[in-house]
Order: structure tokens, then C-alpha cells, then sequence
């Protein structure tokens, strides 16, 4: 394990902005909320005090909001693409700034933000620069005829964005673009455990040339979330997060019929066939899950392995773990780091353990928590896991792998289907014409195949069944945040 020095976070903690609410253009380190001592995933000690954001403070950016819709609206689509691609400029600048507070805020290795998270970021605020000018209206009626009918896409207004505390950055960045883009103005509410990257983000933006109000950010817990979504004024939801939260989310939005996007993560199944190229996919299928310590909505938590390879990869993905370095999220080397807080480390050693009790399957490694101050969980791999099991068809949001045999393709397929979410696919193997066929038949909103990159900013992203509906990235996802309005001019 890689020791957690103590002193170093102690001193980057003094890196921490002291303000992490912004109404209009003042930064506030208090709402009107509940007081929250912000507690070091990597240390367990407190490193930050504040007052969270109360249902006075949603009613006050929301009337900012508003007032900053009126110029927003009618900003030329090219100001706008301005902004958004100096903002992408800004964000490589800070890379290292927001790593470390990526560090700081939930245990996320540095080195993870710098590199992948880094170039999906800028990736998704360049598309959506690019798509700024790209909402056209149509002419709707064929000709001759008695009227020229065409549409005009219009924003929507406030939209409030109610993002998640495991990867925080990347959130807003699938969010906040498209949204600005098509001329809304967004309250964005992070995770009360995740309010400082929100906060640094809000100031770029600032930087950037975004006017004030256009974009606010309002850390806080249930209160301020539920302020949100009941505002009259606020247009739309677009939230992130767990199906209970959901559920009372879209019963609010249902009390002024408001339109709601929900990603709400998943069980997504990796099925790995007996003609993959077993060099690159068992690293792969062993390390992926443990990105961020598994708490990610479409990480492959269950690997499905073809019988006549499966004792091989059981023992590849029991080697590949126990090289994992996990500890220090500052430490440039460490792979994993902590869970984001306590509640969280219980509730998943709860849940192996839950695991082992039902013998849902047979633990391969890991299982309980390392030896440090913090909240680290074993990176932890369960073989022989019953399809039907709780291990099975539950997000324990983790570092929890489960691995599951499957003696042919249709099995494997209904194994993978055979759960109530849908957000991510995953297949690996060299037959081509399996691969698209698998593909086709799995019920989920994103399939990747042999390692291909996820969350690309051009393509669609979104769940069904438990994981949610609506979409982030391309076109579907600007289109989220635009109503179109048809103009019927008479010809006679």
C-alpha cells in the first residue's frame, strides 16, 4: 500500500477555496443551510468548514438566474462558443489545480484527472462550442401551400443540474456545455462532499467571459436539491445519482409538469469470449472496475467469462489485482485511493460481507478495509457469483468485481440483460461479426467493445430501465435543453 502522508495533505488542504457557493458573481463560503465539515476521504480528518446551501439561497440565485436570462438568451451563438472553448483553455491551464481538489474532495487519484478525465473535459467542451451555431429551425410544410411553417429552437431557461460527488468534473462537463450552448442559464448543485471542484469550474467560467448569473453553483444536501427541483422558475432537471433520490425527484418535477433527465448508474456487464485477445483484456477487465475505487455508474462491475477460458482469467484477474498499488491519491504512482467518506466504506464492506454470508460466490481477494486513516476498501473480486444474487444485480458503487461463467453466447447474453438496469455493455472478443450481434441484442444505452473509449462527447449517453432516460452528448444531448417553437406565416 502506498502510506497516506499526512503532512502533505495537510498543506494542500490550505489549497482549498475558502468560498464554494456563487450567486451571481459573489463567492459565499456560507448558505443558509446546515453546517458540513468537509472530512478528507484519504486522512478521515476535517479539512474544510462551511455552511451548506439552504432553500433561501436556490430562491435567490433562481431570481439571478432569471435576470441573467434575458441577456444569455440573446447572446450570439458564436460569444457563446467563445466562452466555452476559452473555458476548455482554462481548464488545461488549472489541470494540476483540479486534480489535487479532485484529490482533496473524494480520495480520486490525481493522476486519474491529469490524464483520461482530463481529455474528456476539454473533448466535451469543444463539441459543444462547436454545436453552439449549430441549432438550425426548419421549414416544416411542403409546397405549394397555404402557410410557410418553419421552427425556431429556443432554450428553455434555468435548468437546475443536480450532479454526483465520484466524478464531479466530468459531470459538469456533460451537463453544463450543452445546456450553455443553447442559451440557458444553470444552478448547478454538487454533492455537499464534492463542492470545491464545482466551485473552481464556476470561476473559470467567469474567467472565461461568462456572464454572471449564467452560471451559479449551490453546494448542498437534500434540502437545497429539493428547493431546486420544486421552483416554479426552474425549467428542467437534469440530475445524476441514485434511483431513490430519483424517484422523489421526478414526483417534485411532476408537481409543475417540469421535464427531467435522470442517469442513475447501473450493473453493466463485460462479457469476455473465449477468442479475445487475453493479453490486453484481462488487465483491462481486472483494473477497470477499481477506477476511482468503483464508484462510477457504468464501470463493468460483472465480468462474464467464456467457460473454456475461465479458470485463466480468474487467476489473470487475481494476479492483475494484487499489482494494483491503491493508497495516497496524491502519490503520483497510486492507482486507487479511498471511498469518498465513511458512510460509504461501511456500507460496502456491509455489503461484502452480506456477500460471503449468502455465499454468493467465492471470495477470490480483498474483502475488508486496509490499514489507514482513511476510508480505503481491498480492491475486492468475488468468482463464481450466482447471476440471481444480491452481489449480482445490486450497484454496491465499490471496488467490488464480480465474475460470473457463461457456457455460450445466448447465455451470456441473458445473464448480461438479466438485471433491471441498463446503462453500459461491455464485449471483448476478436469475431467481428459477434461483436455486433452481442451488441444488438444487449439491452443498455452504450455498449464499448475491446477497450473502445466511453463517454465520447459525439455520441449519445444514457440508460434505460433503473439507470434512468434522457441523453448527454451529441446532438440528443443540446437538444435536451431546447424547445422548439413552430411559426406559421399565411401565404394568401
Amino acid at each position: 500500500m502506498n502510506i497516506v502522508d499526512l503532512h502533505r495533505h495537510a498543506e494542500a488542504a490550505r489549497q482549498l477555496p475558502a468560498e464554494t457557493l456563487l450567486i451571481g458573481g459573489e463567492r459565499l463560503r456560507h448558505g443558509s443551510g446546515a453546517a458540513f465539515n468537509h472530512i478528507n476521504p484519504a486522512t478521515g480528518q476535517v479539512q474544510h468548514e462551511m455552511r451548506l446551501a439552504g432553500a433561501a439561497d436556490v430562491d435567490r440565485a433562481v431570481k439571478v438566474a432569471r435576470a441573467a436570462f434575458t441577456g444569455w438568451r440573446l447572446t450570439k451563438p458564436s460569444r457563446r462558443a467563445e466562452i466555452l472553448t476559452r473555458l476548455c483553455d482554462l481548464v488545461a491551464r488549472d489541470k494540476d489545480r483540479l486534480a489535487l481538489l479532485s484529490s482533496l474532495e473524494n480520495g480520486m487519484p490525481s493522476r486519474q484527472f491529469t490524464g483520461r478525465q482530463l481529455g474528456i473535459v476539454q473533448a466535451w467542451l469543444r463539441y459543444y462550442a462547436g454545436m453552439a451555431d449549430k441549432l438550425e429551425g426548419h421549414v416544416t410544410a411542403a409546397w405549394p401551400a397555404e402557410n410557410l411553417e418553419y421552427t425556431l429552437p429556443e432554450p428553455l431557461g434555468v435548468v437546475a443540474a443536480i450532479i454526483p460527488w465520484n466524478a464531479p468534473v466530468i459531470s459538469l462537463a456533460m451537463k453544463l456545455p450543452a445546456a450553455l450552448a443553447a442559451g440557458n442559464c444553470v444552478i448547478v448543485k454538487p454533492a455537499e462532499f464534492t463542492p470545491f471542484t464545482s466551485a473552481h469550474f464556476a470561476q473559470l467560467a467567469l474567467e472565461a467571459g461568462l456572464p454572471e448569473g449564467v452560471l451559479q453553483v449551490l453546494p448542498g444536501a437534500a434540502e437545497a436539491g429539493e428547493a431546486l427541483v420544486r421552483h416554479p422558475d426552474v425549467a428542467k432537471v437534469s440530475f445524476t445519482g441514485g434511483p431513490l433520490a430519483a424517484r422523489r425527484v421526478m414526483a417534485a418535477c411532476a408537481e409543475t409538469l417540469k421535464p427531467a433527465l435522470f442517469e442513475l448508474g447501473g450493473k453493466s456487464a463485460n462479457i469476455l469470449f473465449d477468442d479475445a485477445d487475453l493479453k490486453q483484456a484481462i488487465p483491462y477487465c481486472a483494473a477497470f472496475p477499481m477506477n476511482n475505487a468503483g464508484q462510477g455508474c457504468q464501470l463493468p462491475t460483472r465480468l462474464l467469462v467464456h467457460a473454456p477460458i475461465y479458470d485463466a482469467v480468474v487467476e489473470g484477474v487475481r494476479q492483475t489485482i494484487a499489482h494494483l498499488l491503491v493508497g495516497d491519491p496524491l502519490a503520483e504512482d497510486t492507482f486507487m485511493g479511498p471511498v469518498v467518506n465513511e458512510a460509504a466504506m461501511g456500507r460496502i464492506l456491509a455489503d461484502i460481507a452480506r456477500a460471503k454470508d449468502d455465499r454468493a460466490g467465492r471470495l477470490l481477494c480483498g474483502g475488508g478495509r486496509l490499514e489507514a486513516p482513511g476510508w480505503f476498501v481491498e480492491p475486492t473480486v468475488f468468482a463464481d457469483v450466482d447471476p440471481a444474487s444480491a452481489l449480482a444485480q445490486t450497484e454496491l458503487f465499490g471496488p467490488v468485481l464480480s465474475i460470473i461463467r457463461f457456457e455460450d453466447e445466448d447465455e451470456a447474453v441473458a445473464i448480461a440483460n438479466g438485471t433491471p438496469w441498463g446503462l453500459a455493455g461491455y464485449v471483448q472478443t476478436r469475431d467481428l461479426g459477434r461483436a455486433h450481434r452481442v451488441a444488438a441484442r444487449l439491452v443498455c444505452g452504450n455498449v464499448y467493445i475491446n477497450g473502445a473509449m466511453n463517454v465520447h462527447p459525439a455520441a449519445p449517453f444514457g440508460g434505460v430501465g433503473l439507470s434512468g432516460f434522457g441523453k448527454e452528448g451529441g446532438r440528443a444531448g443540446i437538444e435536451e435543453f431546447v424547445r422548439h417553437k413552430g411559426v406559421a406565416v399565411a401565404l394568401g
